[in-house]
């Protein structure tokens, strides 16, 4: 059973229409991957699937009963943290629940975010790839059943990229639902579908496909 889907999702940018009909759909302990050029609308559809963006139509259904701000964890391509509050502060705005913070703390996240050791350290003061670790721990405040990443691996590491595709994996496996964004065909490997965007449109394609049959699929 899906746990989000969108169908013939439309929005413009006053005259410049981003999607024109897009249709996606992720059920519990899945991962979906949308693929497509730069500007293609990823961005603008990951921005409606979390509620920060109204579409100019289609419909947006979700089996939690609940709107997006309250089952949805979003990992926007660029940082939301505030660069003057410590990596804690930052953290402290988005838990509730100070247990909850305390215990994912202790275990560095499960799967190892390497959030936890830098708690005292001023954001303004981390790099890019940090920063992205920190701001999908806020992502995770109050247990989300679904996880939308915009490119979550563009500013990390290669040891980042491999614990932040552990952490993901777990969370999939424990019934989590990730929709994910990304250009790294490392991070395919943890999809159970793949749709590609272009012109507006969205297709599933071979989750499989990879190098230059991948780069073929991404326009029609």
């Amino acid at each position: 059973m899906e746990r989000i889907a969108a169908k013939n999702i439309v929005s413009s940018y006053g005259r410049l229409q981003v999607l024109k009909g897009v249709d996606i759909s992720a059920g519990a302990g899945q991962c979906v991957g949308i693929v497509g050029r730069n500007g293609c609308g990823k961005s603008t559809l990951f921005d409606i699937l979390a509620g920060l963006k109204k579409a100019d139509g289609g419909e947006l259904w979700l089996d939690t009963g609940k709107s997006p701000a309250e089952c949805v964890g979003y990992v926007p391509q660029e940082s939301c943290l505030l660069d003057e509050l410590s990596v804690l502060d930052n953290l402290r705005l988005w838990y509730r629940d100070r247990a909850e913070l305390r215990r994912l703390l202790e275990q560095d996240f499960p799967g190892g975010l390497g959030a936890a050791g830098i708690c005292r350290t001023r954001v303004g003061k981390l790099s890019g790839g940090m920063k992205k670790r920190v701001s999908i721990g806020c992502a995770l405040a109050g247990n989300p059943p679904i996880l939308i990443l915009d490119e979550p691996g563009a500013a990390l590491d290669l040891t980042g990229k491999a614990q932040l595709r552990r952490y993901l994996a777990g969370y999939k496996g424990h019934g989590g639902t990730i929709l994910i964004a990304t250009h790294e065909e490392g991070d395919l490997e943890l999809c159970d579908k793949l749709y590609a965007l272009c012109g507006g449109k969205s297709r599933e394609i071979d989750r499989l496909l990879r190098g230059e049959e991948l780069v073929k699929n991404l326009s029609w």
